[in-house]
């Protein structure tokens, strides 16, 4: 069943909405409206000061919430050969990022996801949505829609049903500036 205008137009009433990505379900909302990340806080029973994860279709998507500026010719050039794919970057923020997105941090994570489903949410709403992993804090992520209305379902006022990308694990962190890796993917 496609339930794609209905998960949209949730997303476009500030709720919070989980959706496959490249290995796991995320859950996500407008990363401009904090009463949707506060929202999409309690659910998750997550602390602000982490922050959150932007999801996108494009790099053009992103760019309002990165200062380039702060990045070198070859560090965008790293970041961007990765993309679309499965490789979430720290980056500096923009002023647009509110700490609700970058909790205590004065940078942002992005990724430019190569998965169908979320390249055409991302599209259809007109810019990135935040993005953390289909789970209660300390359960394992969600690989399923079924699973995910197990954990969450009560919560979340949409499903988008779809496969995952098949990778068995969240997508790796790597910062901008040293390329170093954070998480491993």
């Amino acid at each position: 069943m496609d339930n794609f205008d209905q998960v949209l137009k949730a997303l476009q009433d500030g709720e919070v909405i989980a959706y496959p990505t490249e290995g796991v379900f995320g859950v996500g909302c407008d990363p401009d409206n904090p009463e949707a990340i506060q929202k999409l806080l309690a659910l998750k029973q997550r602390p602000v000061e982490k922050g959150l994860i932007l999801i996108a279709a494009s790099y053009q998507q992103l760019l309002p919430y990165i200062d380039e500026s702060q990045l070198s010719e070859t560090q965008l050039n790293d970041v961007k050969q990765t993309w679309p794919g499965p490789v979430t970057w720290i980056m500096p923020s923009s002023e647009r990022v509110s700490k609700w997105v970058s909790g205590e941090h004065n940078s942002i994570a992005v990724r430019v996801s190569d998965h169908p489903l979320v390249q055409k949410m991302c599209n259809a709403f007109g810019k990135p949505l935040t993005s953390t992993s289909a789970n209660l804090t300390g359960q394992p992520p969600c690989m399923t829609t079924e699973q995910v209305q197990q954990q969450l379902g009560d919560q979340l006022v949409a499903i988008l049903v779809g496969d995952t990308g098949g990778r068995d694990k969240p997508s790796e962190i790597r910062d901008a500036k040293t390329s170093h890796v954070l998480r491993q993917g």
